[in-house]
């Protein structure tokens, strides 16, 4: 089977994802033509040199509706002659992107691909699409559908993960995010983002909040508590689901769950024949790929049977992975998966994770592929792990060994 290897990596920086964010006036087209172009530029590519352009997206409305992949190889300085497909897999987008990308091409269905994916949270807001998974009784009653924070909680609940396990797990991301910034460790991958004037309007994630410690989390009121217990009571739903639970107890809060942003991120893509062509070096293979589903109510523990499924089927243990991304949407999430897999937290998000640098749904798959490269390279590791979960009970995962 011919090989899937990677040869670039890029993102926005993240912005703060509300009106008074750096990037509001930014659109999502934009955005995605920013990570577009940078791709073409740093590889030489000219004309028809992609197969096509794989774009994940949550919230396809609007803006970011119909195909916003064609329409952003439209406004960027790639050949018309490259298509575009827009795909959603809700939080795991970006990274489904770059997985569907590396299978076509391991298929032979073309020598390369430009996949990833965008979110702009400030202008399309989240379940402004009105999802039928949220909204229509016949699946979300049958199905005991409750919001994502509550399963966060549920999780909490369910392992025995306390409000300081939480809250210590968001203050060693910002701590590790500020680290990484400081020690420029993502200057291999960041392409700023300016105005039409090529002014820079964005050039670091403006999310962190680099203070933030223990007292300070410890201050925040439970964010999906009112929601659980008073109205619209969605803990009596949950423990129809889970009657062993007594009660569910809810510890996060807005400082321990994944911040609401606007990001873009894209991956070249390609086999041995592309690289050679536009004299290009792979930096990394795409070994393994997979997806699952889950349990719904619960919603959020994709991470753990991802891993051991794409674990199961590369033939590797979980010792044979040097590094680990795991999409930071909540603490518990994270926990869970440390939980599981016993994994020392020192190859966990060395760089920090969405608690601190936000969330960009439709780009985070790719962020963190591309940030566990450059981790690897700087490292001077082997093989690494990213995986997140995925809203209504799925998650994915991507396993990428340098070459």
């Amino acid at each position: 089977m011919t090989e899937a290897y990677i040869y670039d990596a890029v993102r926005t920086p993240r912005g703060k994802g509300r009106p008074d964010g750096s990037l509001h006036e930014v659109t999502s087209v934009r955005m995605s033509a920013t990570v577009l172009n940078a791709l073409k530029a740093r590889n030489g590519l000219d004309g028809h040199a992609v197969e096509d352009v794989i774009w994940g997206n949550v919230t396809q409305v609007m803006e970011q509706g119909a195909c916003l992949a064609r329409t952003a190889v439209l406004a960027s300085d790639l050949d018309e002659t490259i298509p575009g497909l827009s795909i959603n897999r809700f939080c795991a987008s970006g990274m489904e992107a770059v997985n569907l990308a590396a299978n076509q091409i391991k298929g032979g269905a073309g020598e390369a691909y430009i996949a990833g994916g965008v979110e702009m949270m400030s202008r399309v807001p989240m379940g402004s699409d009105g999802a039928a998974v949220a909204v229509d009784p016949s699946v979300a009653m049958e199905r005991y559908f409750v919001p994502q924070g509550i399963s966060a909680d549920i999780i909490a609940t369910e392992y025995g993960f306390t409000r300081d396990q939480a809250d210590a797990l968001a203050v060693e991301s910002q701590k590790r995010a500020k680290a990484a910034w400081d020690d420029n460790r993502f200057a291999k991958s960041i392409i700023p983002v300016t105005d039409v004037n090529g002014l820079t309007i964005l050039d670091h994630d403006e999310f962190i909040r680099p203070g933030t410690d223990m007292q300070t989390l410890g201050a925040l009121k439970a964010s999906f508590k009112d929601m659980g217990e008073v109205m619209p009571g969605f803990d009596k739903v949950a423990m129809l689901k889970y009657p062993h639970l007594e009660r569910i107890n809810h510890i996060h809060h807005a400082g321990n769950s994944s911040g609401i942003v606007d990001g873009s991120a894209g991956v070249l893509i390609g086999n041995a024949e592309f690289g050679k062509k536009y004299g290009l070096k792979p930096r990394a293979r795409i070994r393994q790929t997979c997806k699952i589903g889950t349990e719904p109510t619960i919603m959020l523990t994709g991470p753990v049977p991802a891993t051991q499924k794409i674990l199961a089927d590369s033939g590797m243990s979980i010792g044979d992975i040097d590094l680990f991304e795991v999409n930071e949407a909540f603490a518990s999430v994270v926990l869970r998966f440390q939980q599981a897999f016993d994994v020392d937290m020192d190859k966990i998000n060395v760089n920090g994770g969405s608690i601190a640098m936000g969330h960009p749904l439709g780009a985070t798959g790719a962020i963190i592929i591309g940030t566990l490269l450059d981790e690897l390279e700087r490292q001077d590791k082997q093989v690494g792990l990213a995986t997140l979960c995925i809203a209504s009970g799925m998650g994915a995962a991507t396993i990428i060994e340098r070459v």
